[in-house]
């Protein structure tokens, strides 16, 4: 996916966590991070303290969505999914990508994987891995005080 790009549709959940959201409910309002995760992957486990971080700091200002990505047979699992989010207090809405739609649709390959929206839906910034949370930090900063101006 391109910077600048327009946020693809919310569409081909084959579940959704913690309450549903659409493009539309993320648009035109306040900045968007979008946050690609799977149970079976270490580093997001990692990452997530320092993405709920984001999520109740920016709380009024970012709008926070996890899209859990299966990478294995086992990641299906739903229950799994549910406990993982539970031990990880993934609080805010999570896109269940059992299909990989919504990650065909971002072009994703990885995980932890980080997607920065503008208000108006643009990606802004994109990052993959686990290190790396002071740029993302700064990305977001970046793309909120634009919209203070």
């Amino acid at each position: 996916m391109k910077l600048r790009s327009p946020m693809p549709e919310l569409t081909g959940a084959t579940e959704w966590l913690n309450g549903q959201m659409t493009r539309e409910d993320l648009i035109g309002d306040k900045p968007t991070l979008i946050h690609f995760w799977s149970v079976s992957c270490h580093l997001c486990k990692e990452a997530m303290p320092q993405v709920n971080e984001f999520r109740d700091n920016y709380k009024d200002k970012l709008n926070v969505i996890a899209v859990h990505m299966p990478r294995s047979e086992d990641d299906l699992n739903l229950d799994s999914i549910k406990k993982t989010a539970n031990e990880h207090d993934i609080t805010q809405p999570i896109f269940v990508d059992s299909e990989h739609k919504l990650t065909d649709a971002f072009e994703n390959q990885y995980v932890p994987a980080y997607y920065v929206f503008d208000a108006e839906g643009n990606l802004r910034h994109f990052q993959a891995g686990g290190s790396g949370m002071k740029m993302l930090e700064k990305r977001v900063n970046r793309v909120l005080g634009e919209m203070e101006k």
